[in-house]
């Protein structure tokens, strides 16, 4: 019966990995099609919001294998609970991006120059960037049922830390 149990505490391991793996990726794809398809300019903080979701995604991959190969529980384990304070990190960085917005409190000084038009000159593109200057983190370009794509990050980042934390502390 032991046996049994932990082949399905397994499994449910390596689905639980799997799901953080797709909804990581999915997430900060999410900001890259805003961004790229949408033409929504990310400022500093959102750049930095998206580096959990670039560790953490192929990080769950990595758990995903650990897990298919049979290798110590405690190695997947770890991994999630890695991916959990990855999320943890990412919840930090969502919270203190919306706070910056909702003016609560000062985001970093790097952040705070708006952006205007970029004015090429008549020059090509490549000598714009130099006077390109990235959207003001305490502006939220765009804000879905009464938050910014800040507090929607907060919110994916907890879900996503109970997740992981919820697998990665679950009894064999």
């Amino acid at each position: 019966m032991t046996a049994t149990m932990n082949a399905d505490t397994g499994r449910q391991r390596t689905r639980t990995a799997l799901f953080l793996a797709v909804a990581m990726a999915a997430t900060v794809g999410s900001a890259l099609a805003f961004q790229h398809i949408g033409g929504y300019i990310p400022c500093h903080l959102c750049l930095e919001q998206r580096t959990p979701y670039y560790i953490g995604a192929p990080l769950m991959v990595l758990a995903v294998i650990a897990s298919m190969l049979n290798t110590p529980a405690w190695l997947t384990r770890g991994l999630l609970a890695i991916g959990g304070l990855l999320m943890l990190y990412g919840l930090y960085l969502g919270v203190y991006h919306s706070g910056v917005e909702w003016a609560w409190w000062q985001g970093p000084a790097d952040c705070t120059a708006g952006a205007g038009p970029v004015d090429t000159g008549g020059k090509g593109v490549l000598d714009a960037l130099d006077k390109f200057v990235p959207p003001s983190c305490d502006k939220a370009a765009l804000r879905i049922l009464g938050l910014s794509l800040a507090g929607w990050n907060a919110i994916a980042s907890f879900i996503l830390a109970a997740v992981a934390f919820r697998s990665a502390l679950s009894r064999d």
